[in-house]
């Protein structure tokens, strides 16, 4: 599954190691490990011990491991009608593959946004004991919702409860499951008429439980959240990660400018672009579409990010892949909206992918950088994200190292 990779040098590299967003000439990077002893100018390198293995890139770009901060990595590609239907024994099997493919797209890290079947919770074990490849995994089990929640349909990705203490105790089963992650829907969808965006599915105090109780068990708590109110609701009850915040009011903004040291924002953006583009591969019309508000929504997510960015709130990549429209393998499509959509430059769009990933995963500040003391998770391209970000969607051109050791194709 690996090749490893013990002490050794990467010279005549164009280094980018998200610690800002410059690019390093003629760069080094010293692995030993699984850590990163050096990461700089290559007439800067220390003295290597003697069987140190040397590899000249060429002027490849050398880059951190991205995160995947949307997970849903038992998600089968299936119609996002459908989510959570697959049978769990398929299930697993599709999760086992995804992981490897979530790696060979460079994403080195990845936070659970829910999981059918809790099957997360297995697959990270599986990973850390090198029994399969995939990401360093925080895992969550099912999705926590209210009675007539978004994620009230059945099927294998739901948990239901309803009052804070029912609420508490769905959280320490999932405790006693193993998870790392609670994942909740505070809100709904545009295409759900029972839990429409905006419409709250949890009271303050049940949201508040829920968290209180998770923290308690330190555990991490990430949120769908896509209405100023629901982010609102989650910033007040102290939520980790909060998926989509597509429609901010100036308060929504000034609460989560409060808390920017404590949470990150992933807009997840792909499934309302994908939906509008491939509705009708789905059976619905470009009208009905529009009707149920996702041009506005995407309208309004590209406002809601340039009010995050202004106010310096730390924005992650990830959304929602594993459906039909937004397949696995296709994570770094997230990069090129960022571009496109959100108007940043290559550079910022790689370190919300990059350094803001990794402490989204690893607050110590040991993932998702390059520098000394770093995880040495890299990818090596062939060619120039900074010129063209669509070039780390072609898998073809990506060679990833995670701790140090080289993944086969």
């Amino acid at each position: 599954m690996f090749m490893p990779v013990q002490n050794q040098v990467f010279s005549n590299a164009r280094l980018f190691t998200a610690t800002d967003e410059s690019v390093i000439e003629a760069a080094a990077i010293w692995i030993a490990d699984g850590r990163i002893l050096f990461a700089g100018p290559g007439d800067q390198l220390p003295p290597t011990p003697t069987d140190t293995e040397v590899s000249d890139l060429d002027g490849r770009f050398v880059m951190p491991g991205m995160t995947e901060t949307h997970a849903h990595l038992s998600f089968a590609d299936a119609s996002p009608f459908a989510i959570g239907q697959t049978p769990v024994e398929q299930a697993t099997i599709t999760a086992v593959n995804n992981a490897r493919l979530m790696l060979q797209s460079g994403f080195t890290s990845a936070v659970s946004f829910g999981s059918t079947y809790c099957i997360d919770v297995a697959l990270r074990d599986a990973i850390n004991q090198g029994q399969i490849v995939g990401p360093r995994l925080l895992a969550a089990g099912r999705d926590l919702g209210a009675t007539a929640s978004n994620i009230d349909s059945g099927g294998g990705l739901s948990q239901i409860a309803d009052g804070p203490w029912e609420l508490r105790k769905a959280v320490r089963e999932q405790r006693k499951l193993r998870v790392d992650v609670v994942k909740i829907f505070i809100d709904g969808e545009a295409i759900n008429p029972i839990n429409p965006p905006g419409e709250l599915c949890f009271t303050n105090q049940e949201v508040e439980a829920i968290v209180d109780e998770a923290h308690r068990r330190r555990l991490k708590v990430a949120c769908h959240a896509r209405s100023a109110a629901a982010v609102k609701q989650a910033v007040r009850a102290g939520v980790d990660y909060v998926g989509h915040a597509n429609y901010l009011d100036d308060e929504a903004v000034e609460l989560l400018a409060a808390n920017k040291d404590e949470l990150f924002v992933g807009p997840a953006i792909a499934w309302e672009v994908q939906y509008l583009a491939q509705c009708e591969s789905l059976g619905v019309s470009r009208q009905v579409v529009r009707q149920q508000g996702y041009e506005r929504e995407i309208e309004a997510t590209v406002e809601s990010v340039r009010k995050l960015r202004a106010a310096q709130v730390r924005l992650v990549v990830g959304g929602d892949y594993g459906i039909s429209i937004a397949p696995h393998g296709t994570y770094a499509k997230d990069l090129q909206y960022f571009v496109e959509l959100f108007g940043m430059t290559a550079a910022q769009a790689l370190i919300c992918a990059t350094r803001n990933g990794g402490l989204a995963v690893d607050q110590s500040g040991r993932s998702g950088t390059l520098e000394t003391g770093s995880v040495a998770d890299l990818v090596i391209v062939s060619g120039d994200p900074i010129e063209d970000i669509k070039v780390l969607q072609d898998h073809s051109k990506l060679r990833v190292i995670k701790g140090g050791q080289e993944i086969n194709a």
